[in-house]
């Protein structure tokens, strides 16, 4: 039993062993067949992770490859936009040609956009190649990616905003050329016409958005100024060279005043005015600044500050009475045009200017009020001085009575009103209405000259005649001036009948000094020989007629050298003397010598008495203030400081 178990179990041992190898052989099979399979694995994953990263790649360069067409048809879209700005704006159509160019402003923006796209897939792709380059195909296709992206940077920089604009770029000469022709619209005969305005206004629009506003803006000022003052050379401005100081006088320049208003109205309303509006419209998408820089380049340095610099010429001429007339025609020049400076020159790129307007109208006003303040004391000045030799008219009292006619007339007195009202505004003195002002002091000075008249009457050697024949002259003179005028509305009826009484009453009085003191010789007292006879007694009457005579010649050669300027009153004052005078001594003569002495006839007296007063017209010509200003300089200059009345 135990040996068949033992044999059992040997059986069953050596089955096992058998079958062992059988296991053993088989492993032995399927352990080279595992190692191959391990092998085949290790290819197929290297095969499968090459695969892979080729295929990490491929993506994205198949994402690169959209933007990147994109780039191409872009950049000839860009070519095709370049060749088209290339043409003359002058020859093209303006409007096209703007178009174009923000087409092209917007295609290179495009081509910037996709080329910094385009920028980015590749440098993941050469980040990529760097970093897994296992060949050396590998290695070339990133030197390829690396040079396309460097022709994208360069693409990307010529469509970016720093290139846009250099030098030689077609975007950058296109600019040029529509600065060209903005210049060639401002310098065309024909502007400014509306599609002129409307062209610039789009060309500036196009330059503004460019960074060449500025620009823009010099050239259009530029030609501007240069047409300004072409305009200015036609008007024949010469009179502005004119030097003044302040030991000139006004009269200088004084027949140019009226010019300068007429240029100076001109310059404003029309020429500054024009330049304005044209600057509000072709910069008006921009705001008023722009504008307003733009025009105070032009009124700056047109040449409008040189006509306005003649205004302060003549303010620097010296102190005179008739300078404030000149003052008062510039003053209204400049306050016709206030309203102008005011708009014209607000704000602040036209400080300079309107300080230089407004300086102007304070040297004005107070010059003017100080020359105006100054007449009654410079009138009071001349009564120390001496009277007319010859009972004339003194120039003080002809000048001023023309003078205050010309303040009083309605285009200076309204004027002077208006400065003396600014004046006591500027000094904060309490207000008084100008009419009243003005009015108060013409009668001030017309008094100081009756006044005058008195002091000088009783400066005459003469006692007798001259002093009431001065005074006759003057105050026949003042009424005949004053009558039907603005001085006889403001000093009233009274005043001016009281001129003429007081004529009347000097000739009384210089005919009972003078001529009539003649008649005594005519007495008629012992004349006949016997009473109730009818013999006369010739020699007598011979010897009062001789005497007569004689004092007749003593009286017209002493009143030979007086002066009556007026033709009326020399005729008046002649047929008194000759009714007074002549008309007793004929009758006397028809009565006691009837043969009458021919030398001594009534008529020879007569027409000496015609010949008497009448003025040397050379050297007393013209008492009128216009006269005096063309013929006697030299007495009106003196008037500002000690002018004597002669």
């Amino acid at each position: 039993m135990d040996i068949d178990h033992l044999l059992s179990a040997r059986e069953i041992l050596r089955s096992s062993i058998e079958k062992s190898r059988t296991i053993a052989n088989a492993l032995d099979s399927n352990a080279s067949k595992l190692k191959e399979t391990s092998r085949n694995l290790a290819r197929t994953q290297a095969a499968i992770t090459n695969t892979a990263r080729r295929s990490k790649c491929a993506v994205q360069i198949d994402r690169a490859m959209g933007p990147a067409s994109a780039v191409s048809k872009i950049l000839d879209l860009v070519y095709e936009l370049e060749d088209s700005l290339r043409a003359d704006v002058a020859v093209s159509d303006l409007s096209v040609y703007v178009t174009n160019i923000k087409r092209l402003q917007e295609t290179l923006k495009l081509l910037t956009d996709n080329c910094r796209l385009v920028i980015l897939w590749l440098e993941d792709v050469m980040q990529f190649l760097q970093n897994n380059a296992a060949s050396d195909d590998e290695w070339y296709l990133g030197q390829v990616v690396s040079k396309v992206v460097k022709i994208m940077e360069q693409l990307q920089r010529k469509g970016g905003p720093f290139c846009r604009d250099a030098g030689g770029s077609a975007l950058s000469n296109a600019f040029d050329n529509l600065e060209s022709h903005y210049m060639h619209l401002l310098t065309e005969a024909s502007f400014p016409l509306q599609r002129d305005i409307q062209e610039m206004q789009d060309i500036v629009e196009v330059l503004a958005a460019n960074n060449r506003l500025e620009k823009c803006v010099s050239i259009y000022a530029e030609n501007r100024i240069e047409n300004f003052r072409l305009t200015l050379q036609a008007l024949d401005l010469g009179y502005l060279d004119i030097k003044l100081s302040e030991t000139d006088s006004v009269q200088t320049v004084d027949s140019y005043i009226d010019e300068w208003g007429k240029h100076m109205e001109f310059a404003v309303r029309h020429l500054l005015r024009k330049e304005y509006n044209l600057c509000s419209e072709v910069y008006r998408k921009f705001g008023s600044d722009v504008s307003m820089n733009c025009f105070a380049k032009i009124a700056g340095e047109c040449g409008f500050t040189y006509i306005l610099d003649f205004g302060s010429r003549v303010c620097r001429c010296k102190k005179e009475a008739i300078k404030l007339l000149s003052l008062l025609r510039v003053f209204s020049t400049l306050d016709k045009l206030r309203l102008e400076f005011n708009e014209l020159f607000d704000g602040k790129f036209c400080t300079e200017i309107r300080n230089q307007t407004r300086d102007l109208v304070k040297k004005v006003v107070r010059g003017a009020c100080e020359i105006f303040w100054q007449l009654l004391v410079q009138v009071e000045l001349q009564r120390a001085s001496k009277p007319p030799e010859y009972g004339n008219i003194p120039v003080l009292v002809s000048f001023v009575t023309d003078y205050c006619n010309q303040l009083l007339e309605e285009e200076n007195s309204s004027i002077l009103i208006r400065v003396l009202e600014i004046h006591q505004v500027w000094n904060r003195v309490k207000l008084e209405e100008g009419r009243s002002l003005l009015s108060n002091e013409i009668q001030s000075i017309m008094r100081a000259v009756e006044i005058n008249l008195v002091t000088w009457a009783g400066m005459y050697n003469d006692a007798n005649a001259l002093p009431h024949f001065f005074m006759m002259n003057n105050h026949w003179y003042l009424w005949s001036s004053i009558r039907g005028t603005n001085l006889e509305e403001l000093m009233g009826d009274t005043r001016l009948s009281a001129y003429e009484e007081s004529t009347e009453y000097y000739a009384a009085w210089y005919m009972r000094e003078s001529w009539e003191k003649l008649l005594v010789h005519l007495r008629e007292d012992d004349v006949i020989l016997y009473p109730n006879g009818r013999a006369i007694d010739r020699n007598l009457v011979k010897k009062r007629i001789v005497v007569f005579c004689e004092e007749f010649d003593d009286l017209c050669k002493k009143q030979s050298k007086w002066i009556l300027s007026d033709k009326v009153l020399r005729w008046k004052t002649c047929q008194l003397i000759v009714e007074s005078i002549i008309a007793p001594y004929k009758r006397y003569l028809e009565r006691y010598m009837p043969t009458g002495l021919l030398e001594y006839s009534a008529e020879r007296l007569e027409n000496m008495i015609g010949s008497l007063f009448k003025p040397n017209v050379g050297k007393y010509g013209g008492s009128k203030c216009s006269d005096l200003i063309g013929i006697n300089n030299a007495a009106v200059s003196r008037f500002s400081s000690t002018p004597a009345a002669a």
